[in-house]
């Protein structure tokens, strides 16, 4: 049964020792790392949990880098096949922001763009996520963001799909948007605006299968088959753990291979 991470992270001790995720060390009583992580241990992780491949995102944010496109090409090269690259940029700068997203697609061979709302406390329809949208269309790669609340502690106002994504997708129909952690707690927005526009998915990183509501798996055992990713937020959520309980989901096979490898292939071109 093949299976695709569509958000992971293989962590710098930049990012995973930032005070930002001190609750989340607090919940998962990890600690932060403070030399870097063999990719080995990323693939291990990946293995234990049934994962083929992953999406592994850089993240910027307003203080800088905390793990660099660079890096992130340098941690997929060592797992060719297994590990690919999504794109970060500084929304501060939106033609150098642009220029480094076309680097790293076309010369990095990265997948899609990530932008974290909370990071930079701009909703998705500020005007300065607009020039990268247009680059995403013309690239051929998805825009990839977060929805629901934050588990840092930072605002959530900023992951609400509705008005937030809404606007996104109407300025921008041709743009393939993946909205990842599922939207709680407006998994029903969440589930309406992926329904209304034919290019938003949503995809179910930082829940376990156990944790998804009711709503949102009958969306992907339905009508929502093509539209639903899985994703973990590892390191935060281990793959085994995200996935634990899978089958009590009770998902035929079209909705099952579809949720796990099929509509991330089709998605990401992978």
């Amino acid at each position: 049964m093949p299976v695709i991470d569509v958000w992971a992270q293989h962590p710098t001790p930049r990012f995973s020792g930032h005070e930002m995720f001190a609750s989340l060390r607090r919940w998962t009583g990890e600690p932060a790392l403070t030399e870097d992580l063999p990719v080995a241990r990323t693939l291990a992780a990946m293995d234990a949990g049934g994962v083929d491949q992953a999406l592994i995102s850089a993240w910027h944010g307003p203080e800088g880098a905390l793990i660099s496109n660079d890096e992130v090409a340098g941690f997929a090269a060592q797992a060719p096949g297994r590990l690919f690259g999504v794109a970060s940029v500084d929304l501060r700068r939106p033609m150098d922001a642009v220029r480094e997203l076309r680097r790293a697609v076309r010369e990095l061979g990265f997948r899609a763009l990530r932008v974290v709302p909370w990071l930079w406390e701009l909703p998705p329809n500020d005007r300065r996520y607009y020039p990268l949208y247009a680059e995403c269309v013309e690239l051929g790669i998805p825009f990839c963001t977060q929805v629901g609340h934050t588990g840092p502690l930072r605002t959530s106002e900023t992951g609400r799909p509705i008005p937030y994504l809404d606007d996104v997708a109407l300025d921008f129909p041709e743009l393939t948007i993946v909205a990842g952690h599922i939207g709680y707690p407006w998994t029903a927005e969440m589930i309406a605006v992926a329904t209304k526009y034919p290019n938003v998915h949503i995809d179910t990183s930082a829940c376990t299968v156990r944790r998804y509501p009711a709503e949102l798996v009958t969306y992907l055992g339905g009508h929502g088959r093509r539209k639903d990713l899985f994703g973990t937020n590892y390191p935060m959520i281990p793959a085994e753990k995200a996935l634990a309980g899978f089958a009590e989901l009770a998902l035929d096979e079209e909705a099952r291979d579809l949720f796990l490898a099929g509509n991330a292939r089709r998605v990401f071109g992978l």
